[in-house]
């Protein structure tokens, strides 16, 4: 599984000229999901619905970030209660408690291997450490911005923990294993070479600026990423076409594997209004959803919400989200058990893509807001299987 970075589906698939090894490519060789939506905004609450399908705290909604709404630490989350549909009730924090488990503890009790393959993780060690980087619990997070490179960081470093949301679960970081399966993405091209050492599942996360996320992918002076390169859907677009050859050539990829290409959250629209000499910018996200997904016990006076980043004399720039999902953002599915070009324009989000890989890993059970027996899964979408 590969997930990028905030970008529509209108762009992505639709208007953008910057991404044509993914469109013109990928998605005629695969199957596209023209309704795969985000469940939040603005990005961690999306990781932790892919892996565990619980819904945001007043901190993971706001990405652990200082200065937004939560602390904007990494603390533990304060747990007070358990809905009945498995969602904790928390009163903020970051890293959910031992006992909240995610597909990857699925996976371990089901003897199946996972590893998790993060850009640039480790690239400066006074950030983060190269093998389950996260930072201290209960201090700040390093990573919020990229490093450009130096002397001391010949590379830069634009990992980013909270788009690895395998670092916000204590039953992963306390244990050794966590050495293990979440590592640097230079190791995938190695385990990739046989079947053995290729993991059941794999998560990537492409580093800020080759996810998509940093950069306007123009390459226009002052828009791109601190490592000098375009960013935006040029960077990812290239993130592709260099990585996806590799997949497709590994030996467990042409047994049985399956690819799956999506982004973690929609865009934002931007309006501009002027009077009385004072510009107001606003950064607008619609959090559209679909697929009946809840907002979840923890977002009562949180969402719909209008934070204002900027207010000077001249200057207001506001980031407002209207609703508690993500956006439709698109997926794409390559297989050697895909129909080449099909198109399929059933709802799913990432509480959908949780449950699908919960039914064809064979786990036991249906993590959080997976277990909503109405959510479609991929594996009974027959317009889009050989």
């Amino acid at each position: 599984m590969i997930v990028l970075e905030n970008k529509n589906y209108s762009d992505t698939f639709g208007s953008s000229t910057q991404d044509p090894y993914l469109q013109k490519t990928l998605v005629p060789q695969g199957a596209l999901l023209t309704q795969y939506f985000g469940t939040g905004h603005v990005s961690l609450d999306n990781y932790i619905s892919m892996l565990s399908g619980q819904s945001p705290t007043p901190d993971t909604v706001n990405d652990c970030i200082p200065g937004l709404v939560g602390t904007g630490k990494y603390i533990n989350v304060a747990q007070t209660g358990t809905t009945s549909d498995g969602q904790v009730i928390a009163t903020g924090g970051c890293v959910y408690p031992s006992n909240v488990r995610t597909l990857a503890d699925q996976l371990t009790a089901k003897n199946l291997t996972w590893r998790g393959y993060m850009g640039d993780m480790g690239n400066d060690p006074a950030r983060e450490a190269a093998t389950c980087g996260h930072p201290t619990l209960g201090g700040n997070d390093l990573t919020n911005t990229a490093e450009a490179p130096s002397a001391a960081v010949p590379l830069g470093d634009a990992y980013a923990t909270r788009h690895n949301p395998f670092m916000y679960f204590h039953s992963i970081i306390d244990s050794p294993s966590c050495n293990t399966n979440v590592v640097n993405l230079n190791q995938l091209s190695s385990d990739l070479q046989a079947t053995a050492s290729t993991p059941n599942y794999v998560f990537i996360t492409p580093n800020l600026c080759d996810d998509g996320h940093d950069g306007d992918g123009t390459g226009a002076a002052g828009k791109g990423c601190a490592n000098g390169k375009p960013g935006g859907l040029t960077s990812a677009d290239a993130f592709l076409k260099t990585w996806i050859p590799i997949i497709m050539a590994s030996p467990a990829y042409k047994q049985d594997g399956m690819i799956v290409i999506t982004f973690d959250e929609g865009n934002y629209t931007q309006t501009v209004a002027s009077a009385n000499g004072q510009t107001t910018v606003s950064l607008n996200f619609p959090g559209a959803s679909c697929c009946n997904q809840q907002p979840g016990p923890n977002l009562s006076g949180i969402r719909p919400s209008t934070t204002t980043l900027i207010n000077t004399p001249t200057l207001i720039e506001n980031f407002v989200i209207s609703g508690f999902g993500g956006d439709r953002v698109g997926a794409v599915l390559l297989s050697p058990f895909i129909k080449a070009g099909s198109v399929s324009n059933t709802q799913y989000n990432h509480y959908s893509m949780l449950r699908s890989l919960e039914r064809i890993y064979g786990v036991d059970g249906y993590l959080g807001y997976a277990n909503d027996t109405t959510l479609s899964t991929i594996g009974d979408d027959s317009t889009i299987f050989n």
